[in-house]
């Protein structure tokens, strides 16, 4: 990964563009970083001017006297390319293109992107953007950007992909008082991505959490490396936009960039232990959460509330997210009794009923935060005429001050009477919902990255042999013959090279043939027509099942290859595949396909009709597949259940199951040149497994 340090804390900026015009980017860059106290040297470069904001003027960065480690590109289009050789020749060590008009606009456009990356490769130069808000740091501080307002310090580093956006969320920010210690907008991402940006902010000590808006990947591999390497070390939350099929078309205009399949980023984001938020209300709260609140040891909520309805509803949210509600030792619960009134409910959640002052709720708040069996705390507050919200606001920040160690979210349930109140919590590090529901998907998520957090340390990456020659041999001869698809014989070859169980499969191009194979392998078998262009084999009589005896299989033969004659007569037929017929088993599905972004992407769920009806299927990224997330992949299924052993039925060999699917991935990332590969059925068995029919099509 590159040395970003001469992007967020260069000794020297070049504003190449720089203006004395208000309102002019250039104009705007070369002030903020004055105003915000950047305390390296300045250099405005503009031939046509003197001094610009009191500073003195150079015509080109090769004029500038000392040395410069960041340029900043405000000048068209067009002119970029030669004023980037400059600043290659005059070794700067970082370029800010906030230009646009580049692959975003035209295919002119995307020819002159082309080129600054060229010229970055050249010398050695890192590129942000182009097509930018800029870079900001608070810090450093640096504010390389055209942007109108300044960040307040913080721990946490925002990475967007837009930069209107960056706007609206600074403007935001500063009247909730969220802080940041990063503020990029990676615009095009020609050269610096998201994995490099990620990568830099794990290892940043002034940065606790790291946010991303992305509408696209630009490289899954580097991604996936980057992001499970940070998730160790610091909550990585992600916002993809443009998961719909119209919203990926928007991203795809937007960007110039292509839209990968959700499957592959949602496999992608578990696998790297990436949390994925739907909504932006839901990540910048879970990033406040992270930014000042705990990770607690378990999942135990206590609720406190002066509302049963209120009350009622983030019970059930707690259920639904997979939290649980704390058992209040008898202890606890003898002490709220003593002091809490008749009408009150002392188990969890704990009601302090509608008349509760501060008073009440400081009692409840106390003893319920003091038990062994809680991990954290979910505070809801309906206005009354009896509650003090602000008052109630300052004794919860007093209990996160007092037991740091649980995090507390609040839900103020109203409208101006609990404003100041929720403010005052979100100033103290609280963040504060208006409905319990949010509250609880916060407290999810910081469970949430503590489990992944741990699964991560523990998991160790698969890897298997496999024979790569006779895979190598194959593919060669099918390509030799001008064929992308595999007939089933070859398929099921390589993966028997693979160690993956198969049933025998030969091809066979006479009737004397078939019925020499089926004696050799026994009875039953199966005949299916060999034919890459006939799809829906069974639809033209290009299947015969149960075939016990020699006679039957010649007969078969000459069946099939005449239905196939008559009813696909424009198909070439290689023959007519024997298989040995096995019994039936649990039937599944082992599915690769090539995901645009992230590569080889790997499917499993049940066979059958259940495959379209059910949808029971579940995908990982190939790379870097781990054991724990093959053992996710397999258990997040309904197969699962299946397999263990249903309603009495005989469990299933679940280990040759997961070493089939990692077997796949092996092959998978020792041939990119898979483009899909299908075992459908595939049979699981008490003692084994066997693939019963093997489709790989290559890439072009």
């Amino acid at each position: 990964m590159p040395d970003l340090r001469t992007l967020y804390k260069p000794n020297a900026i070049a504003v190449v563009g720089a203006s004395d015009a208000p309102g002019k980017v250039g104009n705007a860059v070369v002030k903020n970083l004055i105003s915000c106290g950047f305390p390296g040297e300045i250099y405005p470069v503009n031939p046509k001017a003197e001094e610009i904001e009191g500073l003195k003027c150079y015509p080109s960065v090769s004029d500038i006297p000392g040395e410069v480690e960041q340029a900043v590109m405000c000048i068209p289009a067009p002119f970029v390319p030669a004023a980037m050789e400059e600043c290659g020749e005059a070794g700067v060590g970082s370029v800010v293109v906030i230009t646009a008009g580049f692959k975003e606009a035209s295919e002119e456009g995307a020819a002159l992107e082309n080129q600054l990356v060229e010229i970055c490769r050249k010398y050695d130069m890192n590129m942000m953007g182009p097509n930018c808000l800029g870079v900001i740091d608070t810090h450093t501080p640096i504010n390389a950007s055209f942007s109108g307002v300044y960040p307040i310090t913080g721990n946490i580093a925002f990475f967007s992909q837009s930069g209107a956006l960056c706007l609206a969320i600074l403007d935001w920010s500063l009247e909730e008082g969220l802080g940041f210690s990063k503020f990029i907008s990676m615009g095009n991402k020609a050269d610096l991505n998201e994995a490099h940006f990620i990568s830099d902010a794990a290892d940043d000590p002034e940065t606790d959490v790291i946010l991303l808006y992305l509408e696209s990947i630009e490289d899954g591999p580097a991604f996936l490396e980057a992001a499970k390497k940070a998730s160790l070390k610091k909550p990585v939350l992600v916002l993809k936009a443009g998961v719909s099929e119209s919203g990926a078309a928007a991203a795809s205009s937007h960007t110039g960039a292509l839209a990968g399949s959700d499957a592959g980023y949602e496999a992608a984001f578990r696998q790297s232990g990436v949390l994925r938020a739907r909504t932006m209300e839901e990540q910048f709260s879970k990033a406040m959460a992270f930014a000042y609140q705990a990770v607690p040891d378990g999942k135990r909520v206590a609720i406190v509330t002066n509302a049963g309805g209120t009350g009622v509803v983030a019970t059930d949210a707690v259920e639904l997210s997979g939290l649980e509600l704390a058992d209040l030792s008898n202890e606890t619960m003898d002490t709220l009794r003593e002091n809490l009134p008749a009408m009150a409910s002392v188990k969890n959640p704990v009601d302090v009923i509608g008349d509760a002052g501060p008073e009440r709720y400081r009692h409840a708040l106390e003893h319920s935060l003091a038990d062994p069996n809680v991990d954290m705390a979910l505070i809801l507050l309906c206005p009354t005429a009896f509650t003090d919200p602000e008052e109630t606001a300052a004794d919860i920040k007093g209990f996160h001050e007092k037991y740091p160690e649980k995090p507390i979210i609040a839900s103020f349930t109203g409208g101006s009477s609990v404003k100041q109140a929720t403010r005052d919590l979100f100033a103290a590090g609280i963040p504060a919902f208006a409905f319990p529901e949010g509250a609880v998907a916060c407290l999810q998520g910081l469970v949430e990255y503590g489990a992944r957090k741990d699964t991560l340390k523990d998991a160790e990456e698969l890897t298997y042999d496999g024979d790569k020659a006779e895979v190598r041999r194959i593919f060669d001869e099918v390509k030799n013959t001008g064929r992308r698809i595999l007939l089933g014989p070859e398929a099921m070859a390589v993966a028997k090279a693979y160690g993956i169980g198969t049933t025998p499969s030969e091809l066979a191009t006479s009737a004397e043939d078939a019925g020499e194979m089926a004696e050799g392998m026994g009875y039953p078998v199966v005949l299916k027509v060999a034919s890459p262009e006939i799809i829906h084999k069974t639809d033209i009589g290009g299947v015969v099942l149960g075939l016990d005896d020699r006679a039957s299989v010649e007969r078969a033969y000459e069946d099939i290859t005449r239905a196939a004659a008559d009813k696909e007569p424009d198909a070439k037929v290689y023959g007519v595949e024997v298989q040995k017929m096995f019994p039936k088993g649990e039937e599944l599905i082992v599915g690769l396909s090539t995901d645009p972004v992230f590569g080889p992407l790997l499917m499993f769920g049940m066979g059958g009709i259940f495959v379209d009806l059910m949808k029971d299927v579940s995908f990982r990224v190939a790379h870097g597949l781990t054991d724990v997330d093959l053992d996710e992949m397999i258990e997040s299924t309904r197969a699962f259940e299946l397999l263990k052993g249903y309603r009495g039925d005989e469990p299933k060999d679940i280990d040759a199951v997961k070493e089939t699917v990692g077997r796949i991935a092996q092959l998978a990332r020792d041939f990119p040149e898979i483009q899909e590969l299908d075992i459908n059925p595939f049979f699981a068995y008490p003692d084994g497994v066997a693939a019963l029919d093997v489709k790989i099509t290559l890439k072009d």
